[in-house]
């Protein structure tokens, strides 16, 4: 049986918990709190390499996008679209059917973020659309309506604001291509 003296362990331990409190640990309740506060990683050896005088704190960072959770800048704005809506009180989880013309990443981030707070999701897009990203949408929980590819993203628009008329008031847009 191999042992370690107490006091090795000890030391061991310490360092441990000295490295993990400098890494802060980004603990969340749901998935969608992760979007935000995304990691950034130093670049100033890209300046240095470049003849830029970095002596006066002139830095250079990078956002990592890709580690959020639907690996996307979209991710951010997902996420402002429901929560504006839902502070405002123009939608309610298990009530609200959230439809929404779309031909990328914000509708990936709309649907993840309408499975995870209990809405229905349906997105409109031009057919078009690759086949790769249809199956992200149906693998998030989004229903998917394509529309003819000649009519592009009007014509995903004209047909979402179709769906809202026959779903008698409890339908909603975003309006990505309208919101500030």
């Amino acid at each position: 049986m191999f042992k370690l003296p107490i006091s090795s362990i000890s030391r061991s331990v310490s360092r441990s918990l000295s490295r993990v409190q400098k890494r802060s640990l980004n603990i969340a309740s749901r998935p969608s709190d992760l979007i935000g506060n995304t990691p950034l990683i130093d670049l100033g050896g890209i300046l240095e390499k470049h003849g830029v005088d970095v002596s006066k704190g002139t830095r250079l960072v990078g956002k990592l996008e890709s580690l959020g959770p639907c690996s996307s800048v979209k991710d951010r704005l997902g996420r402002s679209l429901i929560d504006e809506a839902e502070k405002e009180g123009l939608i309610t989880p298990g009530k609200t059917v959230l439809v929404e013309p779309t031909s990328g990443n914000t509708g990936i981030a709309l649907a993840f973020i309408a499975r995870e707070r209990g809405y229905r999701c349906i997105l409109t897009m031009p057919e078009s659309m690759s086949v790769e990203r249809r199956i992200m949408l149906l693998s998030l929980g989004a229903e998917v309506v394509l529309t003819p590819k000649e009519k592009a993203v009007p014509g995903a628009l004209a047909k979402a604001h179709e769906i809202i008329e026959g779903l008698n008031g409890d339908g909603y847009m975003l309006q990505q291509f309208e919101n500030p």
